[in-house]
């Protein structure tokens, strides 16, 4: 089918109307955006549950599913937390603060490492146990990291602009995440492109960001490649924004005749705009060898497949590749219970497009591969080999699909440095890894555990906790590792989120560390916490319910909504 050209009327209209909007943005004082924020919080709780219905709908189950979890988690929790985050820096500052107190600011080894999470005392009690650090790359102060963190709100204010954000069709968080960063990080206005596969989204994003609307400092629109190039081409679009593929960053960049390649080798971009991206990956899952027991076996399959079939594994930094020792005797039982896992959780289907044939390449590439539940689209791979140049390997499936590549290594560190480096060398993107480690494996094998997360060149480096956490959070920098270019794209350039606001030429990676156990349990193992089993694992029987109670209580907290939320999560 021949795609319809764009309705360049309309698209010009928007971004001449954010071209005026521009300047009254730049002069919007600090203390109008934060009321701009708290007005904005009530909304998203307002229609949360209508956002989450069309989500479901459009995934092709009922909101009263327990998939329905990753929903709440993924757009108006997501939201309600990022919000939340720039309100608690922004006032900071309005106060007259640094944005980030000093004693949370730790220079070590020849870096600054900055404590980002917990944030708050709601943090503490809601995710209890999990940590956040950012990573600054080596060189740097902590004066240094302190002095430039929020400079738009410390003299040294952004010029005004207008930016494009293509939004990405999988997470209904992600393109109004993207939208508030413009706005509060980099000072633009923003005109958002919704991506086809999401564009139900758009009234549920228009009437959250009304106040933005109806001022030009936001404006939506439709379409398809026709309506994105028109506006990454525009005169009067500053910047671009996009979360998605490899492809559709070169694409934008060097074209797609027969000279792009042409122009990439000799770095002649047909669209030289400042560009930011989050290009996805082949995200891996470190397992390393340990004391575990069979309690340990089952939580940590749960674990593992929530980070691969979360979204039907439509995530940019889902777990691919899940990487264990060749000779520990506990590789088959974990194995074991993940096939348990997959075959015990409720039908779906993978639903974004392409999908079909993506997981028929991993079928027609792996005759061997198990297939789980209905439609055949919970796929495992038990084992591929490393010297073979395997799809799975090379190319991000984008779907419900787990490899598993075993690796030499008779203890802890010696795997870790084999895992390290496979990681690193062998699978392209670098948007997130995940480790997991026993806590007693930790203690004795220290250095090793320390010079595997100092070693990953990952962008968020999660320590028994999904990487993808990092999205949530919004204190975190999402982003991949830094060194890409233009040229060589990887999993893109630049962090969004980031609600502290550290210069981005001071990000190397953030680290989130969970418990490995949850309470009681543990108690035994050396991870004590109160967290349950987390509410956004897919086999949690109450996940739902309570992240849409989170999702309520971030917009408005109040030690009241606490009873029902800790009564909810502990049922899961």
């Amino acid at each position: 089918m021949t795609e319809l050209a764009p309705d360049t009327e309309v698209l010009d209209h928007a971004v001449a109307a954010l071209r005026e909007g521009a300047e009254t943005w730049a002069g919007t004082p600090l203390a109008e955006r934060i009321a701009l924020l708290e007005r904005l919080l009530p909304r998203i709780a307002e229609g949360s549950e209508a956002m989450v219905a069309a989500c479901a709908r459009a995934k092709g189950y009922d909101a009263g599913s327990p998939w329905a979890a990753e929903d709440w988690a993924g757009a108006p929790w997501a939201l309600t937390q990022t919000v939340s985050a720039y309100l608690r820096v922004l006032r900071r500052i309005a106060s007259g603060e640094e944005p980030i107190h000093a004693r949370a600011v730790h220079e070590r080894d020849g870096r600054t490492v900055v404590d980002v999470f917990p944030a708050a005392g709601w943090d503490r009690l809601l995710l209890n146990g999990f940590t956040a650090q950012v990573w600054t790359r080596p060189g740097t102060t902590a004066d240094g990291v302190r002095s430039r963190a929020a400079s738009p709100y410390r003299g040294l204010p952004a010029a005004p602009g207008v930016a494009l954000v293509l939004g990405a069709g999988n997470v209904a968080a992600i393109t109004a995440l993207d939208i508030l960063h413009k706005l509060y990080v980099d000072g633009q206005v923003v005109i958002a492109k919704m991506n086809p596969v999401n564009s139900y989204l758009r009234p549920h994003f228009e009437q959250v960001f009304r106040e933005f609307t109806e001022r030009d400092w936001v404006r939506f629109v439709d379409g398809g490649a026709a309506e994105g190039a028109r506006l990454a081409t525009h005169e009067d679009v500053d910047s671009i924004h996009v979360t998605g593929s490899e492809r559709t960053h070169d694409a934008i960049v060097w074209g797609a005749d027969d000279e792009a390649e042409a122009r990439r080798r000799t770095d002649t971009p047909l669209n030289a705009k400042p560009f930011s991206s989050e290009l996805g990956g082949v995200s891996p899952c470190v397992v390393v060898p340990g004391p575990w027991s069979a309690a340990d076996f089952r939580f940590q399959a749960e674990h593992i497949v929530t980070s691969k079939m979360n979204n039907s594994g439509h995530n940019c930094v889902a777990s691919q590749i899940l990487v264990v020792p060749r000779d520990w005797d506990g590789t088959e039982r974990l194995l074991n219970e993940i096939r348990r896992v997959l075959r015990e959780l409720p039908a779906r289907t993978d639903y974004y497009p392409g999908a079909g044939q993506r997981l028929g390449a991993v079928r027609t590439a792996h005759p061997e591969a198990e297939t789980y539940g209905e439609g055949n689209c919970r796929i495992l791979v038990p084992d591929i080999a490393t010297t073979d140049d395997d799809m799975m390997l090379s190319n991000e499936v984008f779907g419900s699909a787990l490899g598993v590549v075993r690796l030499p290594g008779a203890t802890p560190d010696a795997f870790l440095r084999e895992a390290v480096a496979f990681a690193n060398d062998r699978l392209p993107g670098t948007l997130g890894a995940t480790l997991i480690v026993h806590p007693r494996t930790e203690k004795t094998h220290r250095s090793a555990v320390e010079a595997a997360v100092d070693g990953l060149r990952y962008g968020t480096v999660g320590v028994n906790c999904w990487s993808a956490i990092g999205f949530l959070l919004g204190y975190t920098p999402w982003g991949a590792f830094p060194g890409h270019t233009r040229q060589d794209i990887g999993s893109g350039v630049g962090f969004v989120h980031n609600a502290f606001m550290l210069a981005e030429d001071d990000i190397e990676k953030t680290v989130l560390r969970a418990p490995f156990a949850p309470a009681p349990r543990g108690l035994f193992t050396g991870s004590p916490s109160l967290s349950p089993r987390p509410p956004y694992f897919a086999t949690n029987r109450t996940g739902a319910l309570t992240l849409a109670r989170v999702t309520r209580f971030t917009a408005a907290p109040g030690v009241a909504a606490l009873p029902a939320i800790f009564a909810s999560a502990l049922r899961g």
